[in-house]
């Protein structure tokens, strides 16, 4: 197996849209995923942490799924999430092959560490269960060594690898490993919430995607960000990260959750109506929900 193929564009982790009921919605989905590539999606990452892969039963996944597969429709890389339970984890697995689904994003393990010969036994098992390659989620209970990355980089089904704990030098160590392994296909990027305010760091370590939640409540504002950054155009992107993205990060740190509440939040304001967020997150309050307009409102006047 190798790397998925990616256009140029953002990294897109869509939300599950909940109907008044709380059922999924797999009509807002789909539209609220086809929304997103048409804006310029480079891969769509489904039932992930945006998309509240932690409050999501079995069935409601391949739901979620197949509403992604159908909106994708073969243009933009797709990939499910898996993760938690192993079990699970090798269930939806098997429904996101079943959907159509391009590889898996592994989230870590529910609950338990491990070792890493136990870590790296998990990422196997559900990438020999499901028969998709996948990108590892290296991040809280899945945290990995760079001898683990070797070992691991080393099966072709691994593909890539996403950081969620914001440690530059040992991703940087991922990269030149990946490197002296012959795995210059190997597909590296920056997943640390709020991607866009560490991207600069990454870039200079060979990490040039990153993962943005934003651009699932906001794509134009996410795409002049990547166009800013990709020219170098450093005015540009310092208007955004100090007048759009870091006002969104004191406001996102004030609640935990608020990563995921306020992408769906953005996306009610705007006017696609995805529900609310399943416990135990909970929706910004109406002062936050005032906060969160005015930030979008400077964010779109930068985007031109």
């Amino acid at each position: 197996m190798t790397a998925l193929t990616f256009r140029p564009g953002v990294m897109f982790f869509p939300v599950t849209a909940f109907d008044a009921s709380g059922a999924v919605d797999a009509a807002v989905t789909a539209r609220h995923i086809r929304a997103g590539i048409d804006a310029g999606a480079a891969a769509v990452f489904a039932a992930c942490g945006t998309g509240e892969f932690h409050a999501l039963g079995t069935d409601e996944y391949a739901t979620v799924l197949t509403a992604a597969s159908a909106a994708v429709a073969g243009e933009v890389p797709l990939i499910g999430g898996a993760g938690g339970p192993l079990g699970h984890a090798i269930t939806v697995g098997r429904a996101a092959r079943e959907a159509g689904a391009d590889a898996l994003l592994v989230l870590p393990p529910y609950l338990v560490g491990g070792t890493q010969t136990g870590l790296i036994a998990y990422v196997e098992q559900i990438a020999e269960a499901s028969g998709l390659p996948v990108v590892i989620y290296h991040r809280g209970a899945a945290q990995f060594t760079v001898d683990s990355i070797r070992h691991l980089m080393r099966d072709r089904r691994i593909i890539g690898i996403k950081d969620g704990v914001g440690d530059v030098a040992l991703m940087q160590q991922f990269v030149l490993t990946a490197h002296a392994e012959g795995r210059d296909d190997l597909l590296f990027f920056n997943g640390l919430l709020t991607a866009e305010a560490s991207q600069a760091a990454y870039s200079a370590i060979g990490v040039p995607r990153y993962s943005s939640a934003v651009f699932a409540m906001a794509p134009r504002i996410a795409s002049a960000f990547l166009a800013a950054h990709e020219d170098g155009a450093i005015a540009a992107q310092h208007a955004l990260l100090t007048e759009f993205y870091l006002p969104l990060v004191a406001l996102r740190d004030t609640t935990p959750g608020y990563a995921v509440s306020l992408i769906k939040a953005g996306l009610r304001l705007r006017g696609t109506r995805v529900g609310s967020v399943r416990a135990p997150l909970v929706d910004p309050s109406p002062e936050h929900l005032e906060r969160l307009a005015a930030i979008l409102e400077r964010g779109d006047a930068l985007a031109g």
